[in-house]
């Protein structure tokens, strides 16, 4: 849950929203070796995603995607990830209502 939109009410209401990420491994280690430590930890994407839901500045859907993506490509050192960001029933008669972007870690 966030809050987040343009419009005056929204700012001042928690929404649900549904993220969906792909992230691309890190490395293949873990592929070789069954170990944990050698694996992404999605315990700890989840929780610093849900960090930044509690607080953050975004108005728009596009930008939250952005700063989710910054932080798995930052913080989690993917390679490269794909963000889908969508709210629920944003509107009479509509399921859910999302963006999606792709984004690669430079260099």
């Amino acid at each position: 849950e966030t809050r987040i939109g343009v419009y005056d009410w929204e700012q001042h209401l928690r929404q649900t929203l549904r993220l969906d990420l792909e992230i691309e491994c890190p490395s293949d280690a873990a592929f070789r070796s069954d170990q944990f430590t050698d694996a992404l930890d999605y315990s700890a994407v989840v929780s610093r995603l849900q960090a930044l839901a509690a607080d953050h500045p975004h108005k728009l859907m596009e930008r939250f995607a952005e700063a989710i993506a910054q932080i798995v490509l930052g913080e989690f050192h993917a390679p490269s990830v794909k963000v889908r960001v969508a709210k629920l029933a944003p509107i009479t008669g509509v399921k859910e209502l999302g963006v999606a972007i792709e984004r690669r870690r430079a260099g």
